[in-house]
């Protein structure tokens, strides 16, 4: 087979190119730029979210069998060219979901101390409750902070959770979005947070969006902020990507380039799942593991001499991920080498679980719920 990869995909190489027992042809492509005369020959296209799988791209790709993405969105897939052409397709849910909802929670340590915010003393609106936003969910019990979910799809589809309308999630001290990009349907996501809504957001609310730029009309926020409305921003993406409105960055608290998935584990998971797909449609069983491939992190354990509380807490969120390190390299790289650059080379960033924690008569619950991992002496 002739498998064509992004070349952004951890492992693809190692995961693919002895599938089945034989020998296939590996070939990494830039995610913006693969051109359909690239496609003539090939049997497997591997994309990620900056892709557009389209008539267009796929005019001349007569041979191609299955089409996968490495991501949880789907937005950029054109399914029903995909079903008409008989062409396998598979995503792959959830593969970052715990990377976002890290992301998320590094922020809000990083907010925290930078305005001296209690968290146990707020309440978290999640606008969307699927594989990232529950995973989300799980982080915020896990530290007992108080939040309300908000998905009108999952709540008529017979969810048996509790969901609060959007003006409900909309008022809570801090807002984070985690809905897919769509623009038909009863509940269409495009723009859903327009002027209109932006404007009853308070100074002292913050809000964090880490789904699609186009979930929130970018335009609409620059001028609220221009003419002084006060909330705190995490935004890590952004309208027409990755063509970023530059003048609303200095008005984020916190600025990236839709990275919050980026950990090495959730983009290798995207790998994974793929190559668990391929392989079951080519009725051939798995060998690989991520597991195999996944190196010793920089520092793998701690031992912990306090209980658990917000302080510890942030030391060891930042022993791990300190998002302040993707707003700078963001605000420093973005005017200079661009949006994809920041992307490509991405340096390497673990998730909470690559670290263990030890204690003697210390209470950590809090921590293992969150996602690290327990240290067995």
């Amino acid at each position: 087979m002739k498998i064509l990869f992004d070349e952004n995909m951890p492992f693809a190489r190692e995961f693919f190119e002895s599938i089945g027992g034989n020998k296939n042809t590996l070939e990494a492509f830039n995610g913006r730029k693969l051109t359909a005369e690239q496609l003539v020959d090939a049997d497997v296209l591997l994309v990620r979210s900056i892709t557009k799988v389209n008539e267009v791209l796929l005019e001349k790709a007569k041979q191609l069998k299955f089409v996968g993405t490495a991501t949880i969105g789907v937005d950029h897939i054109d399914q029903a060219l995909l079903k008409a052409r008989s062409i396998a397709f598979y995503s792959a849910p959830g593969c970052n979901a715990v990377s976002v909802a890290e992301y998320v929670i590094s922020a809000l340590v990083v907010l925290a101390e930078r305005y001296l915010l209690t968290l146990k003393d707020k309440t978290v609106g999640i606008v969307g409750a699927g594989n990232t936003g529950s995973r989300l969910s799980e982080k915020l019990t896990a530290l007992g902070i108080t939040h309300k979910l908000c998905d009108p799809i999952l709540a008529q589809s017979g969810d048996t959770r509790n969901f609060v309308s959007l003006d409900e999630a909309l008022a809570c001290d801090i807002i984070s979005l985690h809905v897919p990009l769509t623009r038909e349907g009863e509940h269409p996501t495009y723009h859903l947070l327009d002027e209109t809504r932006l404007a009853v957001l308070s100074g002292e609310q913050i809000l964090i969006n880490a789904c699609r730029g186009e979930v929130i009309d970018n335009h609409a926020l620059l001028k609220l902020k221009q003419s002084g409305i006060q909330t705190k921003l995490v935004l890590d993406v952004w309208e027409n990507e990755p063509n970023v409105l530059e003048p609303l960055v200095p008005f984020a608290d916190i600025a990236s380039a839709h990275i919050a998935g980026y950990s090495l584990e959730g983009k290798a998971r995207g790998s994974e799942m793929l190559y668990r797909a391929l392989c079951k449609t080519l009725a051939i069983e798995p060998e690989l593991s991520l597991k195999q491939f996944l190196p010793t992190p920089a520092f793998d354990s701690v031992k912990i001499n306090q209980d658990f509380d917000e302080i510890l807490l942030k030391h060891v969120v930042k022993m791990v991920y300190d998002v302040r390190r993707d707003d700078a390299i963001f605000r420093q790289q973005l005017p200079r080498y661009g949006f994809d650059h920041i992307r490509k080379t991405y340096p390497a960033r673990r998730e909470f679980s690559s670290l263990a924690c030890s204690s003697e008569n210390t209470e950590l619950d809090a921590l293992f719920q969150l996602g690290f991992e327990r240290l067995c002496n």
